[in-house]
């Protein structure tokens, strides 16, 4: 029997709205205030970072503010993205059983071979790629991305329909070893749309719609019926905008916790993203950690897993630090995508060993 959803479309709303209307759902979904939901939702020119990304490394934030771009971050991990109208957003708020898988990569694998079916209906040939990206022929149509947060699973999604390369590539600070690796020339070119795919075959916004409502029905296994927005998500998105998501601390939360110029930088990268680590140290001699902060485009679940890790190391001894990591993810519960305690664990080594030879 196919488990139900309702079916939201928001329209094309201000960034930092959007992400209070995810953080909305994901609410009362927990409080059983609505139903399971796919809904679909647009943006004006916006830089999107991830909840773990330091923001100015991320976006050139004088050439947003110059040319009317917003700024926001959004609580799923992941790198940072350029959305503007061109393009088609999609989420999933719902129970963590309701698909019959409980691990957050098996659930990304699902979700995403269902929204490639329902894109390669339109005349593309697309398909998943791991960790969470959907591609033609190697170059990104669509990047992906979700977390637990207790029973509620939210996962959302882009369909890339036109797009501006060069104003994403001026608003975003694309590094060049990320490009490098893929053999690319630009971050342009490591995407497409469906715009240069189809030229004037280009489908309208509601024949995409009805692609991926359906492809999520038959591949998922759901009955999915439009609904209205309900005014409990309307209030609630209001309340989570003014006192969190829509304010310049949350959006620049990272950039203000950001280290200064006694913390020490590590690095580790891997098949489930990049990990940044800032560390100080104490003691005499140097042998205690003072405090750390993790970034980067990774994806944990729930996402305030780094804020745990991050206090659960403080006053930690440098040789206990490995041990430390390994401990709080074999008794946290906690979920992951394609990112490993080592990785964490290299990126405070590689810190610590620049602290030591300094």
């Amino acid at each position: 029997m196919a488990t139900h959803f309702r079916l939201i479309d928001t329209g094309i709303r201000d960034g930092r709205e959007n992400v209070a209307f995810d953080q909305a759902t994901i609410d009362l979904r927990a409080s059983n205030r609505i139903a399971d939901t796919v809904r679909f939702l647009g943006f004006p020119p916006t830089v999107l970072v991830g909840r773990h990304q330091v923001l100015s490394q991320e976006i050139d934030l004088a050439y947003c503010t110059e040319n009317g771009i917003g700024t926001a971050r959004r609580i799923t991990g992941g790198g940072a993205i350029y959305f503007d109208e061109g393009q088609l957003g999609w989420a999933l708020t719902f129970n963590r059983h309701a698909l019959g898988v409980n691990s957050l990569e098996a659930i990304t694998a699902k979700i995403c071979e269902a929204a490639a079916l329902g894109l390669s209906s339109l005349g593309i040939n697309a398909n998943y790629r791991p960790r969470n990206d959907i591609e033609v022929d190697g170059r990104k149509i669509s990047g992906t991305g979700g977390f637990f947060d207790g029973d509620v699973l939210f996962y959302q999604g882009t369909v890339l329909v036109d797009l501006d390369p060069e104003k994403m590539v001026a608003a975003l600070r694309v590094p060049a070893s990320k490009l490098g690796k893929r053999g690319l020339e630009s971050a342009a070119s490591r995407v497409v749309t469906l715009a240069e795919l189809l030229g004037s075959g280009v489908p309208k916004l509601a024949e995409i719609k009805l692609a991926l409502v359906t492809a999520f029905a038959e591949r998922l296994e759901l009955d999915i019926s439009p609904t209205d927005i309900t005014a409990d998500e309307e209030t609630v998105t209001k309340e989570i905008f003014d006192t969190e998501v829509g304010t310049e601390e949350f959006v620049h939360e990272i950039d203000h916790r950001s280290v200064n110029e006694t913390s020490y930088i590590g690095h580790s990268n891997g098949p489930g993203g990049s990990i940044t680590s800032y560390v100080r140290l104490d003691g005499k001699r140097q042998n205690q950690i003072r405090d750390v902060l993790f970034t980067g485009d990774f994806f944990v679940t729930p996402p305030r897993v780094t804020l745990d890790l991050e206090a659960k190391l403080k006053r930690v001894r440098v040789e206990d630090v490995a041990a430390c990591i390994e401990t709080f993810f074999a008794t946290s519960d906690i979920g992951t995508l394609s990112i490993e305690p080592e990785d964490f664990i290299r990126a405070m080594d590689d810190a610590i060993r620049k602290v030591r030879f300094a």
